[in-house]
C-alpha cells in the first residue's frame, strides 16, 4: 500500500480546488470522504483512510494549531438515488418474493451507505471539536471501515442478483436525525450510535430468517456472519463513548471553536457547537447521588419537548416511574443512564419499539435499564418487524 503522502496526493487529484491541501489528519481524510459523493469510492476512500489510521500511517487525528473545519451540513451523494419522503416509500415486503428480497437488500445497502457518512461525520464533526482522546478516533474510524466493507458486499449482492444500488428509491430518515444533532455530540451518540444502531440489532435476525426462508442462503450468511457480529461492536462504541462524555472530569470538557464559513449560518434556534454538551455533561454531574434519589425524581425534568409528543409522552413518563435500575447500578451508572433517556426524549422522535434483541444489546453493554424505560407498552406479534 502506498505511503500517507501519495495516498494523500492520488486521492485529491486535479479536480480539488487549489486552496485545499492533501488530507494529513485524520479529520482531513474524514472530511475529503464526506465530500466524495460516489458511494463505491466513499467506501474505498473510508477502507483506505482507516487502514492508513490504524497501522499509525495518519500521525494525528487533527491539527491542534489550526480552527477545525466545520463539515458539510449534508454529505456529497450520488444523484443516481431517488429519494422519496419516509411516508411515500414502498412497503418492503417480507421476503417472500424476489422483488421484496431486493428491496429488503436495497434498503440494507442504503443504510450501510448512509452510515458511512455518519461514521465520518462524528469524526469530522466532534473529535477536535470536542477534544476526544485517539481512542474516539480509532473506534469510529473501525465503525466507518466497517460500514464501508457492509455496504460494498451488499451492493456487490444486489449486482450478482441483476440490479444495483440506486434502481430503487430510497429516503434519507437516518441523516434526518443527524441534522437534529448536529449541535451536541452526546445527543448524536444516543440517537445515531445507541438507538439506531440498536435497532439494527433488532430487526436483522428476522431480516436474515427472511432471506433464508427466501431461499437466499448466500445474503442470508453474509448478514449473518459478516454485517450482524460488526454491527454488536458499532452499538458498543456508541454506548462507550456516551458513557465516557458524561463522566470526564471537567477539566476535560473545554471545546474548541470550529471555523464556520458565512455561507454556513448555524440552524436558527439551536445552541452554538459545544454548547449542548457542555450542558449535558454539567447536567449528568448534578445528577442525583443515589438510584433512589433518581427514581423518585418528577419525569417531567426528562423533557421539556411535550408538544411533539402528545400521543406518547404519559406512557413513557408511566414507564419511567416504574423503572427500577436496580441496587446493583452504581451512582455514577445511574446519573449516565438517566442522562441518556432525557436526551432521547428530547432528541429522539416517538418511543422505542419492542421486540427488544436483548442478548445482542447486552454484548454491546446496552443493558435494559437505558431502552426499556422509553419503550412504550404495545401490542405485537412475535417475530413481526417494521423492516
Amino acid at each position: 500500500m502506498e505511503d500517507t503522502a501519495d495516498a494523500g496526493e492520488h486521492v485529491v487529484g486535479s479536480g480539488v480546488p487549489e486552496d485545499q491541501q492533501p488530507p494529513k489528519t485524520l479529520v482531513d481524510w474524514a472530511l475529503q470522504i464526506l465530500s466524495t459523493a460516489d458511494p463505491d469510492e466513499k467506501a474505498c476512500l473510508g477502507d483506505l483512510a482507516a487502514s492508513l489510521w490504524l497501522r499509525g500511517d495518519i500521525p494525528l487525528p487533527y491539527d491542534p494549531s489550526r480552527p477545525a473545519r466545520q463539515p458539510p451540513d449534508r454529505p456529497a451523494r450520488s444523484a443516481e438515488v431517488r429519494l422519496l419522503p419516509p411516508s411515500r416509500m414502498p412497503k418492503l415486503g417480507k421476503g417472500g418474493s424476489a422483488q421484496s428480497r431486493l428491496a429488503m437488500l436495497h434498503s440494507l445497502a442504503h443504510t450501510e451507505s448512509w452510515a458511512v457518512d455518519l461514521s465520518w461525520d462524528i469524526v469530522a464533526r466532534f473529535g477536535a471539536q470536542m477534544r476526544m482522546p485517539r481512542e474516539f478516533f480509532d473506534d469510529f474510524a473501525r465503525v466507518a471501515q466497517d460500514e464501508g466493507r457492509h455496504y460494498t458486499v451488499l451492493s456487490a449482492r444486489l449486482r450478482e442478483l441483476g440490479s444495483r444500488y440506486g434502481a430503487l428509491p430510497a429516503h434519507d430518515g437516518l441523516w434526518d436525525s443527524a441534522t437534529r444533532t448536529a449541535h451536541c455530540l452526546l445527543a448524536r451518540l444516543a440517537v445515531e450510535h445507541c438507538v439506531h444502531e440498536a435497532r439494527g440489532l433488532d430487526v436483522l435476525p428476522t431480516t436474515i430468517s427472511r432471506f433464508r426462508a427466501g431461499g437466499d442462503e448466500q445474503t442470508a450468511k453474509l448478514l449473518e456472519d459478516i454485517i450482524y457480529p460488526e454491527e454488536v461492536t458499532h452499538c458498543a462504541a456508541g454506548v462507550r463513548w456516551f458513557r465516557y462524555l458524561c463522566l470526564r472530569p471537567s477539566s476535560d470538557d473545554g471545546p474548541i471553536s470550529y471555523s464556520v464559513p458565512q455561507s454556513e449560518p448555524q440552524s436558527p434556534g439551536l445552541p452554538g457547537v459545544g454548547t449542548a454538551d457542555d450542558k449535558a455533561v454539567r447536567d449528568v454531574r448534578d445528577e442525583p447521588t443515589s438510584v433512589q434519589q433518581i427514581e423518585n425524581e418528577p419525569t417531567s425534568k426528562l423533557s421539556q419537548d411535550v408538544n411533539s409528543r402528545d400521543n406518547m409522552t404519559q406512557q413513557v413518563e408511566d414507564g419511567l416511574a416504574k423503572c427500577k435500575l436496580g441496587d446493583d447500578v452504581d451512582k455514577d451508572e445511574a446519573a449516565v443512564i438517566q442522562t441518556f433517556h432525557r436526551i432521547v426524549r428530547e432528541y429522539f422522535r416517538g418511543p422505542l419499539k419492542p421486540p427488544f434483541n436483548t442478548e445482542a444489546r447486552k454484548a454491546a453493554g446496552f443493558e435494559p435499564a437505558w431502552y426499556e424505560p422509553l419503550a412504550v407498552k404495545e401490542v405485537y406479534v412475535e417475530g413481526e418487524t417494521d423492516n
